[in-house]
């Protein structure tokens, strides 16, 4: 099942999204021609009038929902209890943080020579608030991105996104917490998400992976230990029925490396979710900014709402289970994997790898009207090259071109090219 077909009257105005069937339809009668490839878009050639609009393309109350998460978001479009779109967006946070340390890196060694350097400048900046670092605000601002895109793609209404990993605090009733918040309807599941996360989804004595892990009592409760967060972790069932009630340091006795490991590790705090949690909150500040109705769910809750509704564990289920939710029709399961590679480099001249300039980049980007990143349809129809290529362009000033198709095609000139999307920072697939 595939993703619905994004409609456009004249105006781009955004109208009712399609099926892809009735898409193809309006592409063969010639009443529509292609906005857009990804996310696939059509724009009406006449105006509908009332009746038409009433009967295929009225606007309908849509929701964009969001699951953050620190190298993909999910992402969701229903039409009520119908899901219509969905999509993965991986980000490049990782390449960000190389690149920066690439960069600080090459700066110390510069200033490290007995060759003249500019001085150390990193005490006249003041960060402002709610600074985030390039790498974690780059990921609000992809998804703000996409969900902008949507905006003007759909008639959307509302926005849901999960804006805490872990909500240990709070269920229905405020003044519920401690050991009392795990009696509630999501009974386990957040307490469960949390551990997943903090021990990597392995059992805490054997480290296996892959398979069932139980709850289980560091210090047992046989003898006195308690049932809070700092008290638990996650163990298979082999290593729990060992343990059974003995004491961590009599049942690791003869492994005190492990056991300093598993109590430092108890101790500390969840990096990686504290950093995820503080783009969540930016985000959701943005998406306030957009105008329209933001709700927000707990990871715990989108875990029990997939879990109840029997789906597969996926990024753009999760992100179609946040919030609220009562039961959910899917109408596509062929997500658009979206994946961000960046606008290029600002570099002047490639260096080797002693840092000497090896090429210079030349300085107009583009070539016959063509920009390296550009998706591009060539037909050629001489030479030994004869066949249609669609794939991203590689521009050269000569005017002679590769193309990334399902292979690398090199030297189509640019007469027999026709661009179909123009870069946007991202790549698409299916």
């Amino acid at each position: 099942m595939q993703n619905y077909t994004f409609v456009l009257d004249p105006n781009k105005q955004p109208l009712h999204p399609v099926h892809p069937a009735v898409a193809r339809r309006l592409l063969s009668n010639g009443e529509a021609a292609v906005f857009r490839r990804y996310p696939f878009t059509i724009i009406l050639k006449r105006a509908v009038n009332t009746t038409e609009q009433s009967m295929a393309f009225r606007p309908a109350s849509y929701e964009i929902k969001l699951d953050p998460g620190s190298k993909t978001t999910g992402i969701a479009l229903l039409k009520g209890e119908n899901i219509i779109f969905v999509g993965e967006l991986n980000h490049r946070g990782q390449a960000i943080k190389a690149s920066l340390d690439s960069r600080r890196a090459i700066r110390r060694s510069r200033r490290a020579r007995h060759t003249r350097y500019r001085q150390a400048r990193f005490l006249n900046r003041i960060r402002p608030k709610g600074w985030l670092a390039p790498s974690l605000k780059h990921r609000v601002d992809t998804t703000l991105t996409w969900v902008n895109k949507f905006i003007k793609f759909a008639p959307v209404n509302s926005i849901a996104m999960e804006l805490v990993r872990f909500d240990l605090q709070q269920l229905e009733k405020p003044e519920i917490s401690g050991v009392e918040y795990q009696q509630g309807e999501l009974l386990g599941y957040e307490i469960r998400e949390y551990l997943l996360n903090k021990w990597e989804r392995k059992c805490t004595y054997c480290k296996v992976e892959n398979i069932p892990l139980q709850v289980e009592h560091i210090h047992p409760k046989a003898k006195g230990g308690s049932n809070r967060i700092s008290n638990l972790c996650l163990a298979c069932e082999k290593c729990n029925l060992k343990k059974g009630t003995q004491d961590i340091n009599d049942f690791l006795l003869k492994k005190p490396d492990l056991l300093k490991q598993i109590m430092a590790q108890v101790k500390q705090p969840l990096k990686d979710a504290t950093a995820v949690n503080s783009t969540r909150w930016a985000l959701f500040n943005q998406l306030k900014l957009t105008g329209l109705p933001v709700t927000t769910g707990s990871g715990g809750q989108t875990k029990y709402n997939r879990t109840r509704l029997e789906l597969p564990k996926t990024h753009y289920f999760d992100a179609a289970c946040v919030g609220k939710v009562d039961k959910l029709i899917v109408l596509t399961t062929q997500p658009l994997l979206i994946k961000a590679n960046g606008h290029g480099t600002r570099q002047m001249c490639r260096t080797d790898k002693f840092g000497f300039p090896s090429r210079y980049v030349p300085r107009d980007k583009f070539v016959k009207g063509f920009q390296t990143g550009d998706l591009v349809k060539a037909v050629v129809t001489r030479g030994r090259k004869v066949g249609q290529y669609i794939g991203r362009v590689a521009v050269r000033s000569s005017g002679s071109f590769n193309i990334s198709a399902k292979e690398l095609v090199q030297g189509i000139s640019h007469k027999y090219c026709q661009t179909l999307q123009r870069k946007d920072g991202y790549s698409y697939q299916f």
